[in-house]
């Protein structure tokens, strides 16, 4: 194996990362800076504000990451950044970073779709423990505030192969956690208050029935496999509507905007703040939305991993921090004899770990970026 060290860089949303991983499966450094507080009062990122917000902290978050990893601009091997998907201004100052520093270094450059980094978090904090008896092939969910997606990967010698077998049609699961937490006057990122809240109410309390889709996907490239396998797609917009109707219903606008009002005078909300402002009712209707997508995620993925016959499952991304997603997977993959594997919480969620130890292949194959390359917004895989 070759001794190669990446410094990775990763901009794609609200987070700015940077680290240092060698040859795929160890990491010395990883560097996030969070813009969760920037965004929090919009309940939601706002793209030119991350952008601003990642040219400030490019440059210091790569040189602790290299000072933590006791590398320098000289030492490292080749860098590898994020080019898609995500937002578009946001992934051209990381590109843009990148770039010049291989430039000016005479290094490689590698470019790293955002969706592989997360399935690769998951293999390199495996090869980190040691464990090189995966079985392929993989079933990954991806699931975060902007993807919901099911990959079939196989590792082909030194390159890796992934089918699209499940997406999305309208929300990312993540972003309806956000969009219901917002509705609720919790907060913003509202996957994790969701997720702490739940387990004080009752989740069988509201019924929100799964959701059915009956066409298929008219979008490009969606039949582009004659394998007459399902697709396994997902829509949560009905879920958020549903909850909007029995808040709606239930009279609880005037409660929200109450709610909403005292935690806008708390710097730094906890849990019992949260508590404190919530009646039964509320976190009845909390726990009964996370458990119906959690369902939801765990039902499809266990479906396709039997009709296309895995041997593994990973489940990745932001929302793979949920605790009650992690619990139920465990049981319910392991009562149909499927191996499921998280990455841990820190790189569940965007980092530049996962970017360095996507890029390992690609530098072995010498798969490395034309310096004419740009962002990918909407990039596939």
């Amino acid at each position: 194996m070759a001794d190669v060290c990446i410094l990775g860089i990763e901009s794609s949303c609200d987070e700015t990362g940077a680290a240092v991983v060698r040859s795929g499966e160890k990491i010395e450094s990883n560097v996030v800076a969070s813009q969760i507080a920037l965004h929090a009062p919009y309940g939601g990122v706002v793209p030119e504000l991350a952008s601003r917000e990642h040219l400030r902290a490019i440059q210091p978050v790569v040189r602790q990451a290299l000072d933590q990893a006791k590398q320098s601009y000289e030492s490292i091997d080749a860098l590898a950044v994020t080019q898609g998907p995500g937002l578009a201004g946001a992934l051209l100052v990381g590109i843009s970073y990148a770039k010049a520093l291989a430039f000016a270094l005479d290094k490689p450059l590698i470019a790293v779709n955002h969706l592989e980094g997360h399935i690769h978090a998951v293999l390199l904090e495996e090869r980190q423990k040691g464990n090189r008896e995966l079985n392929f092939p993989v079933l990954a969910l991806v699931v975060s505030g902007g993807h919901t997606h099911l990959y079939l990967a196989e590792q082909l010698e030194q390159s890796w192969a992934y089918r699209n077998v499940g997406h999305t049609r309208d929300d990312a699961a993540g972003e309806a956690f956000d969009k219901v937490a917002k509705l609720l006057g919790l907060g913003y990122p509202g996957g994790p208050i969701i997720d702490k809240l739940s387990a004080f109410g009752d989740p069988l309390a509201v019924k929100f029935p799964l959701s059915q889709i009956k066409h298929r996907d008219r979008r490009k490239g969606a039949a582009e496999h004659n394998d007459q396998r399902p697709h396994f797609d997902f829509s949560y917009s009905g879920i958020k509507t549903a909850v909007l109707r029995y808040v709606e219903a239930h009279a609880m606008l005037p409660q929200i905007a109450s709610r909403r009002a005292a935690l806008e005078r708390i710097s730094k909300p906890t849990l019992e703040d949260y508590r404190s402002l919530l009646d039964q009712q509320t976190l009845d209707l909390v726990a009964s939305f996370q458990r119906a997508v959690v369902n939801d995620l765990i039902a499809k993925t266990l479906a396709a991993a039997d009709a296309y016959e895995v041997s593994t499952l990973f489940v990745t991304g932001g929302v793979a921090a949920n605790g009650e997603l992690r619990t139920r997977f465990e049981s319910d993959a392991a009562s149909q004899g499927f191996p499921v594997f998280f990455p841990s919480r820190p790189l569940s969620t965007d980092n530049a770990a996962m970017i360095a130890a996507a890029a390992y292949p690609k530098f072995l194959a010498r798969d490395f970026a034309d310096m004419h390359f740009s962002a990918e917004a909407g990039m596939g895989l």
